[in-house]
């Protein structure tokens, strides 16, 4: 570990006031639990120790509606097979749709601004229309309704009108490829597909009638299309319009309540390597997963605003929708996060529907800091409390930019988790200090740990997030054929008993932590564990450089550090200067063999950098499923990439 590094993790930039404490709803859980606040390792403890009494305090804390039962946890020898709250009946649309009738629970805006807002009984009236809807096109409990949907108030009704059954949602977004929707919906067998058939990006149209009529062909279980703009003609599917599903006299919604541990969503992941892991998650362990993270850890209260930047693909979609079981309103934002003309539009929106909690990624916050944003200068901010961001490490850098540019009173929160827990492992509180570079603390109830390759716990080293006590968010099973064995095979292999999540990190001695990649893109030269992100955040703050992605070659039973630039000047002198900032700022491990420029970097359709699709078509061999990607023709300056001249 270099000097620079240590002195960037020891740097508090922000601690929270007492009146901060007092008023944070996970110090009134503590006082509800009848636990101390401090320190937060024993609450931790006791949460994870006490499972049964942790899980049901934060029903209770939260005002889950619905049935609770009596017992809670049934352990069992293996995770995936203890039950939860097995006495339970709730409704996951019951628990979203509460509160004050009068109130915003959702804005709904695009790249030309706010568009409208809608109170919840203005809410409540579509979502029985739709749901009376899909009742009349035979749509019953455990039946799967896909939508291909921006994200809007409609989209955001179709779902809810779902789940109100006791129905299974599943959706991707409209940027997909027919395969991609294929490969993601088609899994599931849904019932009832809900599409648009246009969106826009970048202020550009896009028609998508083509892709919707090939994948509603393509998908034998389907019995009824229902688009949300424009019409579709069908010899053998019901063909309707939104307008016309919601046409009929309900105006309040009735609620069908399932078993704690009934299905909710099914999400995928981003499948480059073959078919997407098609993920069920249920009704109830999704709900208190939400609710304590949002309330314990991001310290959503009644009557805020929350917005993640997200499409209805990703996770941190249904997280976003959950925060209405909060009663806070939803900012539902689609199209893309900067305009040509205005890069901070996003922030105007934000400061005029007071917007508490903005959630983003690391790729869009160095974007506005490549380009010298100081949105403090600009924007009044006055609600903004919390800035949020997952999908990849947030560098110390970014860190600084923040409080320096953005806000300095405020709770900086880098999350990390996936879509197999639909939520988090590791988060902030309102409670803690934020440290430059680092991942504030343990999630409450999830017991996260860091082991070596022996297996044993380590602190102030790398190794593999796992998590050593089951949670209620853990999926359910994969859907399809030898679903349980798939979804055991894949988190429970490497060390039986113990879910792997497959991030390669650091638990310092401050119980904070540091996320360095993917452990399956994990640099080994030398036999020494280096994570993609450590050369990343090196490479990346340099003004020349707009993106990278790095790999492993392998050579001579080991492994050569591949460098890949998309940079403004192209030349010897950029090579030598990356190459003197690795060995600085990193060491001299760090420093790749082989560097070579190309034009674009692959990215899945959720925003992600995928290392191993330009390592397989660097190596000679084709990407098996690029309809996971945003931008499959990157590939091509990949190919082969490894036989061609390097600096």
């Amino acid at each position: 570990m270099t000097t620079e590094l240590t002195q960037q993790r020891s740097t508090v930039l922000w601690e929270p006031a007492r009146k901060d404490i007092e008023q944070s709803h996970i110090n009134a859980f503590a006082a509800f639990a009848n636990q101390p606040l401090f320190p937060y390792e024993r609450l931790h403890h006791w949460s994870i120790a006490h499972l049964d009494e942790f899980w049901s305090k934060v029903w209770d804390y939260t005002g889950i509606i619905g049935y609770k039962g009596e017992r809670i946890y049934i352990p069992a020898d293996f995770m995936p097979d203890v039950q939860w709250f097995p006495e339970a009946e709730l409704n996951f649309a019951e628990n979203l749709l509460r509160g004050n009738d009068e109130r915003i629970v959702a804005y709904e805006a695009d790249e030309a601004g706010i568009q409208c807002s809608i109170q919840l009984k203005e809410l409540k009236q579509l979502v029985a229309k739709a749901q009376t809807g899909l009742k009349q096109l035979g749509v019953e409990k455990g039946d799967r309704v896909a939508g291909v949907t921006i994200n809007n108030i409609q989209g955001l009704a179709a779902l809810v009108a779902t789940v109100s059954l006791g129905a299974v949602w599943t959706s991707c977004s409209p940027d997909f490829g027919a395969k991609g929707m294929i490969d993601r919906i088609g899994q599931a067998q849904p019932k009832v597909l809900i599409s648009v058939l246009s969106y826009q990006y970048k202020q550009k149209p896009f028609d998508i009638t083509d892709k919707i009529k090939e994948t509603s062909d393509a998908i034998s279980s389907l019995t009824a299309v229902v688009t949300l703009n424009g019409g579709l003609e069908s010899d053998k599917l019901d063909m309707l319009t939104w307008d016309s599903l919601c046409d009929n006299q309900a105006e309040v919604p009735e609620y069908t309540r399932v078993p704690f541990e009934h299905p909710l969503y099914i999400l995928y992941t981003s499948g480059t390597t073959g078919l997407p892991k098609a993920i069920v998650h249920s009704a109830g362990g999704t709900l208190l997963q939400h609710v304590k993270e949002h309330q314990l850890h991001c310290d959503v209260h009644k009557n805020d605003v929350l917005f993640w930047y997200t499409n209805t693909a990703w996770m941190m979609y249904p997280w976003l929708v959950t925060g209405l079981a909060s009663e806070t309103a939803i900012l539902l934002y689609d199209g893309s996060p900067v305009r040509t003309d205005d890069i901070t539009h996003l922030w105007r929106i934000a400061d005029q529907t007071g917007v508490t909690h903005f959630g983003t990624s690391p790729k869009y916050l160095e974007t506005l800091m490549k380009n010298n944003v100081e949105l403090q200068r600009d924007y009044q901010l006055e609600t903004l409390r919390s800035i949020l961001s997952c999908g990849a490490p947030l560098s110390a850098e970014q860190y600084d930019w923040v409080y320096q540019t953005i806000k300095q009173d405020i709770v900086l929160a880098s999350i990390s988790g996936g879509t197999e827990i639909i939520g988090c492992f590791v988060m902030g509180t309102p409670a803690h200090p934020v440290r430059k570079g680092e991942i504030t603390c343990k999630a409450l109830g999830m017991a996260v740990d860091v082991l070596d390759e022996r297996g044993a716990s380590v602190y102030a080293e790398k190794g593999d997030l796992v998590c050593t006590q089951p949670a209620p968010s853990m999926p359910i099973t994969f859907y399809g054929k030898d679903g349980d064995e798939r979804y055991r095979k894949t988190y429970f292999s490497k060390w039986p008993g113990i879910w792997t999540h497959g991030d390669f990190v650091e638990q310092t001695v401050d119980e904070t932590f540091i996320i360095y990649g993917r452990s399956d893109t994990t640099l080994n030269p030398g036999g020494v564990r280096i994570g993609t992100a450590e050369i990343y955040k090196v490479v990346e703050r340099h003004a020349q450089v707009k993106d990278s992605i790095v790999f492993g070659l392998p050579v001579d039973n080991d492994e050569e550090i591949v460098l890949c630039l998309v940079a403004g000047q192209q030349d010897e002198q950029l090579i030598k200067e990356i190459r003197r900032q690795i060995r600085t700022n990193a060491s001299p491990r760090h420093v790749p063999k082989r560097i070579y420029f190309v034009d674009e970097i692959p990215y899945t359709i959720n925003g992600k950098k995928v290392e191993g699709a330009a390592k397989t078509e660097a190596l000679g061999n084709e990407v098996k499923n690029k309809a996971s990607l945003s931008n499959p023709n990157s590939l091509a300056a990949f190919t082969r990439l490894v036989e061609r001249k390097y600096y």
